[in-house]
């Protein structure tokens, strides 16, 4: 028996370890046609009857013996007697074999009259001409498409053998509830075996998720041994680490093999490979985007053993926007937002935090970083692999900057243009950097100078002579918020939470403590920055903090006190040769929309009197 504690091994060790620990088995059970639609054939399946079994007319017009109208010309019409009048898929009988349009004949009572020539079999489709009895419509090992199913029936085909695979999804930890339930302090939704049963059954395969099992070890070894007797695969979701309450390793160990735990990729390292009673058994991490990993990276390439075939990845290049760097001798997946710009694509990473699910709704693909390499810089060449279809990541529209919750509306309606915005809160200063660099489509942002002016001397300063095209979304106002009314002259002393250096929120918030003379080290919390206006508000409402500067709506949404700081201009900017794109062209429209406005009303705190207003620069 090996043992391995949190000892590495690399992912093509781990790989190469799945494929030979568990035998080629394909197992196999018969379904109604009507449910075959993404399953994998187990057996070849063949036609019950030829299609059409007869001869069949494929016009409108007469049946005709070929041979009887050979001198037929439009010098030398020939009549004929001995005729069928035949309908589309009626019958065509022996001895006819050949079918003449109705409007090619001329009839006078029971004289049919043609002038050209009719070849043999002439628009009748033959017996067998689509299928013949017996011939094989799809081979084993073949996913069903659905326009194949009205094939099958066509063919006589009522039930089909096709590839089962049983997966058991067993979640372990005291603290979680399950999905639907609102979590009181201290729980968590399990959503990790929601996630790997979504992805499953999307492959043809049956899942089970069993009750979610407290940290008790003798209640998850009941409940493996329950799902290795039941299933053909066992996934234990949570207690791969080294925690204290991190029983699934010693159970696997004490029931079965133990064949690794730690395999040198991040985020998933914890995960365990096991087999109890000849059943793999894998171990994923608790981490969302941990179990995400070893799914795609490890479960997945398992299921071949098992005669489940795995959609191909497309791969695209792409030009890196921020520096990566990374762990020597761990292979790291990093998230991105992947759009085209230009001729070119561009990829932009999203959070790498293991628990921050929003980093894979945002994201349209991922980056490998092999562990031979300590990362990738800026403007790096790198290949990525999609997690959409081409076209979905063409139609990205890349929006970086600062962040505003009028943002995920304009995103709610550009979707309905078939259009997806993948939004990066980067703050005003970084949308400008990226704008600069041509690392985004639009740049969200609110900088104000010391000349009280919003965005204009930014914009000349770092991109003097750029052709741009600004839009105004709204004028908004910005203030604190709290749970008792603070104003800013109160903030001295009082549990801060910050936006980032370089977001317009910051420098309106620095421009105001100065104007009111207070020195920022006075106020706890200063330096504790988040990235949204929906952190800051949330913050303040989980008692966090006693205060924070954001934006009215976001104060409203969740119902504390708002003291107005200042209005302020916020606005997106392109460069001037991207509003020929469509992508950017349907955004300044929706900006201008009756539709929009009257969100932005319902939102409050925006003034809207020149929301689509444009200007151009220089």
């Amino acid at each position: 028996m090996v043992t391995r504690y949190l000892k590495l091994i690399t992912l093509e060790e781990a790989r190469s370890l799945i494929r030979t620990s568990f035998p080629h088995t394909i197992s196999h059970t018969s379904i109604p046609l009507e449910e075959a639609a993404g399953r994998i054939t187990a057996k070849p399946i063949f036609a019950k009857y030829s299609v059409p079994e007869v001869h069949l007319s494929a016009m409108d017009g007469i049946a005709v013996r070929s041979i009887d109208t050979h001198t037929a010309s439009e010098q030398h019409p020939v009549v004929l007697d001995d005729v069928r009048r035949v309908n589309t898929g009626n019958v065509v009988p022996a001895p006819y074999d050949a079918v003449i349009m109705i409007e090619d004949v001329t009839i006078d009572g029971d004289r049919f009259t043609i002038r050209k020539a009719a070849a043999p079999w002439q628009h009748v489709r033959s017996a067998g001409e689509d299928i013949a009895e017996s011939e094989m419509v799809l081979p084993s090992m073949h996913r069903v498409r659905p326009h194949e199913i009205g094939a099958l029936a066509a063919y006589g085909v009522t039930t089909i053998d096709v590839v089962s695979l049983r997966v058991g999804l067993i979640p372990t930890g005291s603290e979680l509830v399950f999905h639907g339930a609102h979590p009181s302090p201290g729980q968590v939704v399990e959503s990790n075996t929601v996630m790997a049963a979504a992805w499953l059954e999307t492959m043809g395969i049956t899942c089970t998720r069993y009750p979610i099992t407290s940290d008790e070890p003798d209640r998850i070894r009941q409940m493996i041994e329950r799902g290795v007797d039941e299933n053909d695969l066992v996934i234990v979701s949570a207690g791969s680490s080294a925690g204290t309450h991190d029983f699934t390793a010693q159970i696997i160990r004490e029931m079965g093999v133990l064949l690794a735990h730690g395999v040198a990729i991040k985020p998933g390292k914890p995960v365990i490979i096991g087999k109890v009673e000849g059943t793999p058994v894998i171990g994923m991490p608790g981490y969302p985007l941990s179990a995400l990993t070893v799914i795609r990276e490890i479960i997945i390439p398992l299921l071949t053993n098992y005669g489940i075939t795995v959609p191909a990845k497309e791969t695209l290049n792409t030009r890196l926007t921020t520096s990566l760097h990374s762990e020597v001798g761990t292979d790291e997946f990093v998230l991105l937002s992947v759009g085209k710009i230009g001729g070119g694509y561009v990829a932009t990473p999203q959070s790498r935090g293991a628990g921050v699910q929003m980093s894979a709704v945002r994201a349209n693909a991922y980056l490998r970083v092999p562990r031979n390499l300590e990362g990738y810089e800026a403007g790096s060449e790198v290949p990525v692999t999609l997690m959409v279809t081409r076209g979905q990541a063409d139609s990205a529209l890349l929006v970086t900057g600062s962040h505003d919750p009028s943002v995920d509306y304009l995103a709610d309606m550009l979707q309905n243009r078939g259009i997806e915005v993948h939004s990066t809160h980067a703050g005003s200063m970084g949308g400008l950097m990226a704008l600069m660099k041509g690392d985004c489509h639009a740049a969200p942002m609110h900088l104000l100078s010391d000349s009280g002016d919003y965005n204009t001397w930014y914009l000349e300063k770092y991109l003097p002579g750029v052709d741009l095209v600004i839009l105004t979304v709204a004028g908004r106002e910005q203030g604190i918020v709290s749970k008792d009314g603070v104003g800013i002259d109160d903030l001295k002393g009082r549990q801060f939470i910050n936006r980032q250096k370089g977001s317009g929120t910051r420098i309106l918030l620095d421009y105001e403590l100065k104007k009111h003379g207070i020195d920022p080290a006075s106020i706890p919390g200063y330096d504790r920055e988040v990235t949204t206006h929906s952190a800051v508000g949330l913050a303040v409402k989980t008692g966090e903090a006693d205060a924070g500067m954001c934006v009215y709506s976001a104060a409203k949404t969740l119902g504390l006190k708002f003291v107005p700081v200042g209005n302020e201009r916020y606005e997106i900017v392109i460069r001037k040769e991207q509003l020929s794109d469509p992508r950017v062209a349907a955004l300044f429209e929706t900006v201008s929309s009756p539709e929009f406005i009257g969100t932005l009303d319902r939102l409050g705190g925006y003034d809207t009197s020149e929301t689509g207003h444009r200007r151009q620069l220089p």
